[in-house]
């Protein structure tokens, strides 16, 4: 079989903080005196938050997020990831930063120096969190993104959980994001349904979806999809583990790409669900019997869907077909 880690990649669906090491958890933990907060023990999204709610807190210090960047962004490299797009909401982290601007540019600055030394482009999604964010709140949120589009934030995502907390209402923040050139990239059709993917698409114009597993319960959305060459980040384990599917034999990905819908590889939150990029595009080959084709089609839509240079998109691909042509072992 080809080398997962040597086909070209990109990864455009990771939440920063939760994409640390293990290690600098526990070291977090050991710093404040407490014991390293457990990461597993879920199996539906309010248990998820939980799991989170006791790892967030021990961020207390800018040089913490320099670390967590540094670290993020090699992993990447390992993983052979070219393009990386985290999503980052520094509105709970005021007090170590001073402001959103400052933690932006914290964050923008270090993705910069890190990529350069490990060959990995890094741009930034914006999120909005729809339960804690009002919709005027967002607006203000997508103004600050698009203050920093031309340093490195190309998108404006929503997150948190989509039950009861539709896109609609924030159709003021994602229009003026598009407007002034981010692209559209709310979560939608993870917890939700196929109503909250058509939300995201007819009403938040998304170019990409975090998630959009669930739209394969309505073949019309699915052939919308197709149409339109809307970009699926797909997390299979992540989907698993918070039971959006029964099992991975059951996932939808192979059925979303026989279908012709562009989908990526993703993690999600590698800290708490456990495999990385590479890990999540083997477990698609082992699991869910991707070919090589396949695999290298959702590499494609990683390259596509994101907001890579143009350089760096035209490399990306031919090393794509490059690693596609060359002879399985």
């Amino acid at each position: 079989m080809r080398s997962l880690h040597d086909l070209p990649k990109g990864h455009l669906h990771l939440h920063l903080e939760l994409g640390m090491r293990p290690s600098m958890l526990a070291g977090l933990a050991a710093r404040s005196g407490v014991p390293t907060p457990r990461t597993t023990g879920f199996t539906e999204f309010g248990g998820f938050g939980e799991v989170i709610g006791g790892i967030l807190p021990l961020f207390r210090e800018r040089a913490d997020f320099e670390r967590l960047v540094d670290e993020v962004v090699e992993d990447a490299a390992n993983d052979g990831v070219v393009y990386l797009e985290p999503s980052f909401w520094p509105y709970p982290y005021l007090e170590i930063f001073g402001s959103a601007e400052a933690a932006w540019e914290t964050v923008i600055a270090r993705g910069e120096e890190a990529g350069a030394r490990h060959g990995v482009t890094v741009r930034w999604m914006a999120a909005v969190d729809r339960v804690l964010d009002t919709p005027e709140q967002a607006v203000d949120v997508a103004k600050t993104a698009v203050r920093f589009r031309d340093a490195g934030v190309v998108g404006l995502g929503l997150h948190n959980d989509e039950n009861g907390y539709p896109p609609e209402p924030f159709v003021d923040a994602f229009r003026y994001a598009k407007d002034n050139g981010l692209l559209s990239t709310p979560h939608a059709g993870e917890l939700d349904g196929p109503a909250s993917v058509r939300g995201a698409i007819d009403v938040l114009g998304a170019d990409r979806l975090q998630h959009g597993v669930r739209s394969i319960e309505d073949p019309a959305l699915v052939e919308v999809l197709a149409e339109r060459g809307t970009v699926l980040d797909v997390c299979p384990t992540s989907n698993l583990q918070l039971s959006v599917v029964p099992s991975l034999a059951e996932h939808p990905l192979p059925a979303l790409l026989a279908a012709g819908v562009r989908c990526s590889i993703n993690a999600d939150d590698p800290l708490v669900f456990g495999p990385n990029c590479l890990q999540e595009y083997e477990l698609c080959r082992a699991e869910l019997g991707l070919t090589d084709e396949q695999l290298a089609e959702c590499a494609r839509s990683s390259i596509i869907g994101g907001a890579a240079p143009a350089d760096v998109r035209e490399r990306a691909l031919a090393g794509i077909d490059a690693w596609l042509a060359s002879p399985a072992s």
